[in-house]
């Protein structure tokens, strides 16, 4: 039984917090106030703490910071209401593992509690079932030299396109590891801007730069004793590069502005969707960096490689969002998983969990036909139950639009990260630029 702490000033919030977890079998302590549950959490390491964001006195941001000061893997889940989630995001980039926004369904929280408890207590399973779970021989043999990499401290380097599986691959090499009790922390060197790459990374001290007010870790402090995934490391900057490649040959890092080393021990995994000798050649990867990085390489081979799992896959992912999206299908038609296997899947793994969210969405009945994945592709209106939120019974609209289902489908996806336009993109598995100009041209529509 796992121990959780709900922190919050509104004592009928916490009551149905309380309640609601204690169903689920977790063990439950209360706190009316920042300052009561830091006191508590000095006495007892709870496996996850979840606090209000706006409290009297210590505030949500506050208590998360002294309970990752206490210890920095726990992870904090923040509630917020509707005028404060410019600040929760704000949290968020600081540490806080996600968060949630009033109103919310209470089967929405207990969904996130149980991943991020899963995911603590070695990978999050049922999605990375998904990807190890495989009838391929060529995925079969990807899998076996991942246990090799996961038997050694050896770094290791994870290539393959894009929607392919590399984050899930570096979990299961973390899980499989003697590291399994340790931090696993991914750092996407893509989607933090170039600025601030180096602090996340590397720390800094009180005054090290404007804004610094206080000292803070960086991922590789973090990961200490476990594992750091350096996520689409060829979009760093060949100046970072050269720092990385000493805490790489080092082993030990610097905050920024400080005056001593810190030693790290430490396991190393590396993902790029590029062709990082290519890079190299063109000046845009540093040679030595690559060769320190690609001691043990990995190649996720793309799904058009791998047919033999499509079934299996799609299947997952409708079980997945049929009870997210609260459909009742029991299975996939024939004629649907044939046209399934026969798609190239460009956008691999991704593309398919994205066709399958987008079809699930749009069906109607027990089963998943052909039909409701040709509609994610465009082709007309269809009579299909709306988007709703978790809360609400799926209902019947006549004439709904893929359009339609699209805008609320990223409207919703913004909304559970947010407004985090990076990780909603990540979620949508489109690209900054694709979500950028869908919100844009939403908003032309909204104002003409």
């Amino acid at each position: 039984m796992e121990d959780i702490l709900v922190v919050d000033d509104d004592l009928g919030m916490m009551t149905a917090l309380n309640e609601a977890l204690c169903r689920k079998g977790y063990r439950v302590s209360t706190a009316a106030s920042g300052k009561e549950a830091l006191h508590m959490f000095h006495e007892m390491k709870y496996r996850l703490v979840i606090s209000d964001m706006k409290m009297p006195g210590m505030d949500g941001m506050e208590l998360m910071r002294g309970v990752k000061k206490i210890e920095p893997t726990t992870p904090v889940l923040l509630i917020t209401a509707f005028g404060t989630v410019k600040k929760a995001v704000e949290a968020v980039k600081e540490g806080a593992v996600d968060f949630i926004q009033k109103p919310f369904d209470l089967e929405l929280l207990e969904s996130l509690v149980d991943k991020t408890l899963a995911r603590r207590r070695g990978g999050d399973l049922r999605s990375r079932g998904a990807l190890i779970s495989t009838n391929s021989a060529v995925m079969s043999k990807t899998l076996a030299f991942a246990r090799i990499a996961a038997g050694s401290d050896a770094t290791v380097m994870i290539s393959g396109e894009s929607g392919t599986g590399k984050e899930l691959m570096s979990r299961f090499i973390h899980d499989e590891s003697g590291r399994r009790e340790a931090p696993f922390v991914a750092v996407n060197c893509a989607s933090i801007p170039d600025g601030l790459l180096e602090s996340e990374l590397f720390g800094f001290e009180k005054g090290a730069f404007t804004g610094a007010n206080a000292p803070r870790e960086g991922k590789f402090e973090q990961a200490d004793k476990g594992t750091i995934l350096l996520d689409e490391v060829s979009e760093m900057d060949v100046r970072l590069q050269a720092k990385l490649l000493r805490v790489i040959q080092e082993r030990e890092v610097e905050r920024l502005g400080a005056k001593k080393v810190k030693r790290l021990d430490i396991r190393i995994i590396a993902t790029t969707n590029r062709d990082l000798r290519g890079e190299v050649k063109e000046g845009r990867f540093r040679e030595d960096l690559f060769y320190r990085l690609n001691i043990f390489p990995i190649v996720i081979p793309p799904l058009r490689e791998r047919r033999e799992d499509i079934p299996s896959l799609a299947r997952d992912f409708m079980k997945r969002f049929g009870a997210r999206y609260k459909r009742h299908l029991l299975s996939i038609s024939a004629e649907a998983l044939s046209y399934l296997e026969e798609r190239r899947w460009d956008g691999n793994v991704r593309e398919l969990e994205n066709t399958i969210e987008r079809s699930v969405l749009l069906s109607s009945g027990t089963v998943l036909t052909k039909e409701h994945l040709l509609l994610c592709n465009g082709h007309g209106a269809v009579d299909v139950p709306a988007v709703t939120a978790a809360s609400s019974p799926p209902t019947s609209v006549q004439g709904i639009t893929i359009k339609d289902v699209e805008r609320d489908l990223i409207y919703k996806t913004l909304d559970e990260t947010g407004g985090n336009r990076t990780r909603a993109a990540m979620r949508l598995g489109i690209s900054i630029r694709t979500l950028r100009n869908k919100l844009k041209e939403y908003a032309g529509a909204a104002s003409a």
